[in-house]
């Protein structure tokens, strides 16, 4: 092995065309459309392989050379540790699957997959001397802004729609960032954004539009290639709203492949799930479009799924199609039902997000798209604690501590 390199970054790549692009200088998007980073992956299969990977502390900077970190640098964390992938084996009694397990991303910092990709945008944004940054967020995006800018040292304004869950509402504010109630969806939100860029002074951390929180979210495919012994599963099924997560699993793949890490050349079918509320992707895979068309009136409890136009939309669905996988709509009526189903058959606290998973693995078990003996991974985005409003309550009281009638507690 030689030396160790902590960066093997070579350049940015215009996901829609290919164009090459320098990584030392800060780039947003190519033809209104993302970027990749790219990796001399040559040099770092000299450079470390998987064993040496497993003998790391459990973080997900494990993983430094296959991320952008810059050479000298450090990170700004908050110890992200890796998440557990955890055995559902009541939950897939329930949906008819053998073999399902549930990666748990809420035990995550801020509770949700987000803290993933806000570490390594706002580890970039201070390499790259930024000062200042803003985001529209249907939520949790702007809980891991605010957190991880507030660890840097870095200004935060958040856009979120005036319905955002009132625990990212709170996350935001009790972080320092500066917070605005906009009248609309995520859509009119990153317009504000946008349009001031140049007047206030800010770097614009939208999904997709800069390059580096792809690289955080891709972290999820490592780590869960590494926890099946470097084996990939069946079926990843996918809670998909800007799809960030999606497009970075895929890339990691792709990655690891290349590196020659992986035991197997199975490809996992990527599903990627949405509320029937707003579904622009499984509209447009089921129409064998590229480009999803904006969803009209974006309605689901599930906040981060309510993304009626996605800029990577033709990168999940490429991904996607390249698994031989598909985009699935379920019920909005349901959603609240299977999260509570789900929470109750194995304790782990089921977001809004994920409950769609569980209603599209239901689906398609009854369709027989998927087998019962598959390996299963459904991801679990968020912590459902960040979600109170889903949750009212109703319990029954006992009035006299003196006086239980015990026989009428069930």
């Amino acid at each position: 092995m030689q030396r160790a390199k902590l960066s093997f970054v070579t350049h940015l790549e215009a996901a829609i065309d290919g164009t090459r692009l320098p990584h030392d200088t800060i780039q947003t998007l190519h033809k209104d459309r993302p970027l990749w980073v790219r990796y001399d992956l040559e040099a770092v299969g000299r450079t470390v392989d998987a064993k040496q990977i497993a003998m790391r502390p459990p973080t997900l900077w494990r993983y430094r050379e296959l991320l952008p970190l810059p050479e000298g640098a450090g990170p700004v964390t908050f110890g992200e540790g890796v998440t557990p992938l955890l055995p559902a084996p009541r939950l897939g009694e329930e949906l008819g699957i053998e073999d399902l397990w549930i990666k748990d991303e809420s035990q995550l910092p801020t509770g949700s997959f987000k803290a993933r990709g806000l570490a390594m945008a706002i580890t970039m944004a201070k390499h790259f001397g930024i000062r200042r940054v803003a985001i529209p967020t249907a939520g949790n995006a702007g809980g891991a802004l605010a957190a991880y800018a507030a660890r840097a040292g870095i200004e935060a304004f958040v856009f979120m729609p005036r319905d955002t869950p009132v625990v990212n509402q709170m996350e935001c504010v009790a972080a320092g960032a500066k917070v605005y109630l906009v009248n609309g969806l995520i859509t009119d939100c990153g317009p504000i954004v946008r349009k001031g860029t140049e007047q206030m002074g800010w770097f614009d951390c939208s999904t997709l539009k800069e390059p580096y929180r792809i690289e955080g979210k891709k972290t999820m495919g490592l780590e869960l290639a590494e926890q099946f012994d470097w084996r990939l599963p069946d079926v990843i099924l996918y809670p998909t709203g800007g799809g960030t997560g999606l497009i970075g699993m895929w890339k990691a793949f792709a990655e690891l492949r290349a590196l020659g890490w992986l035991k197997s050349e199975k490809k996992p079918r990527m599903i990627a799930v949405q509320s029937d509320g707003c579904a622009p992707i499984p509209r447009a895979f089921e129409a064998g479009d590229r480009f999803a068309k904006p969803w009209e009136n974006a309605r689901t409890c599930a906040s981060g799924l309510r993304v009626p136009a996605a800029v990577g939309d033709f990168m999940i669905l490429d991904a996607i199609r390249e698994s031989g996988g598909l985009a699935v709509a379920v019920p909005e009526s349901k959603i609240i039902e299977a999260m509570r189903s789900a929470i109750a058959a194995e304790g782990i606290s089921i977001c809004p997000e994920a409950a769609t998973c569980v209603l599209a693995a239901r689906k398609l078990v009854a369709q027989g798209r998927i087998a019962r003996d598959e390996r299963v991974v459904l991801f679990n985005t968020g912590a459902v604690t960040k979600y109170v409003e889903t949750m009212p309550l109703d319990l029954p009281a006992i009035d006299d501590p003196h006086a239980v009638d015990y026989a009428a507690l069930g």
